[in-house]
């Protein structure tokens, strides 16, 4: 049970959808969350033999055999598990083509549900998500996992609260080789490529903390498919930090992502590469280490959402609509790779600015 729950509260009955890289992923953090209890499965194509499921790889790291306890059902058809009334948050980790109707579904059988990014593939069609959602009882969460990132998730505060001065600047990168489901070109288009797959990581996270910006400038490469797999984009804020984001699938072999911050006062430096000296702050011509939490987003993103639905709290640190704006934000971004012009990030029914 996580700390912030107090004993009375029973554990939550999960059901993870999907067993892929990010499936196996979710799907081993709740097995070792006691405020979850692993109550379902589902995959057309891929399902455990006597309770094991095979590890499979993914871009940080190679999961091991996972051992499910007897109790756990084996669902072929999402349709199946939502009919199960034991279920109580569904956790999508399918391809992004499907998100809409599996949650919209997910939503209306009364569950709760987190969807592994993008939420949808248009912000037209998550905005129909949005719409069910608020129509439904129970809570909706997109999986966007570097608001809760080591090394990251402290940012927010940073900025606001202007602990090393203002940002004058700020960079961002992510690089990787493509992924093995992707190399299909069919595929690859239908997930939106490397800009709305990958990418869309900072763009949700430039978002979380400077807000949306006033409009962009990109510029690329895409597929013979026209998937945009190389993205480098110039976010304008008029009264600064100036913000740049660089993310790609051409990478021959591995992965990596990186920020570094220009404050008035330091320079925040995060490589993966470094491993555990990821997190470098620059101080007073001084460089130190800052130790980082164990684990990695997905552990505290899942373990906050299934405090949420223990709650019955609608989610804050992440929320649906936050989905929508980045996928508003890289829809901006592939028009202005396509027609070589700047474009404004100005969105109909548009919160303020963080």
């Amino acid at each position: 049970m996580p700390e912030t729950l107090p004993p009375s509260f029973k554990p939550v009955n999960v059901a993870v959808v999907g067993l892929g890289f990010m499936g196996t992923t979710h799907l081993r953090v709740h097995l070792r969350n006691p405020g979850a209890r692993v109550v379902a499965v589902c995959s057309p194509t891929r399902t455990p033999v006597d309770g094991v499921l095979s590890g499979v790889s993914g871009n940080i790291q190679q999961s091991d055999d996972i051992r499910l306890e007897p109790s756990v059902k084996i669902f072929r058809q999402i349709e199946d598990l939502l009919a199960d009334s034991e279920v109580e948050l569904v956790d999508i980790c399918t391809p992004t083509a499907l998100h809409p109707a599996q949650v919209i579904t997910a939503l209306r059988a009364g569950k709760h549900v987190i969807c592994e990014k993008p939420l949808a593939r248009t912000s037209k069609l998550a905005r129909e998500i949005l719409t069910a959602a608020t129509q439904s009882p129970g809570l909706l969460m997109p999986a966007m996992c570097m608001r809760f990132w080591p090394g990251w998730s402290w940012l927010k505060q940073v900025v606001s609260e202007k602990t090393y001065g203002k940002v004058l600047a700020a960079s961002f990168r992510r690089i990787s080789e493509m992924p093995l489901w992707s190399r299909q070109d069919t595929f690859n288009a239908d997930s939106g490529g490397a800009l709305f797959d990958f990418h869309i990581h900072d763009v949700d996270f430039i978002n979380f903390v400077f807000g949306p910006p006033a409009s962009v400038f990109s510029t690329g490469f895409a597929s013979p498919a026209a998937a945009i797999n190389h993205v480098v984009t110039q976010y304008n804020y008029p009264n600064g930090p100036a913000v740049q984001a660089e993310g790609s699938w051409l990478l021959n072999q591995g992965f990596n992502m990186s920020y570094t911050f220009y404050c008035e006062r330091a320079t925040l430096d995060f490589d993966l590469a470094r491993g555990a000296d990821a997190l470098i702050i620059i101080e007073n011509g001084q460089r130190r280490v800052m130790r980082l939490e164990n684990g990695d987003g997905y552990d505290a993103e899942l373990r906050y959402v299934v405090d949420c639905a223990a709650r019955g709290r609608q989610p804050e640190t992440v929320t649906a609509k936050d989905s929508v704006t980045a996928l508003e934000i890289c829809e901006a971004e592939e028009t202005s790779l396509r027609t070589g012009r700047i474009v404004s990030c100005v969105f109909p029914n548009q919160d303020q600015p963080n």
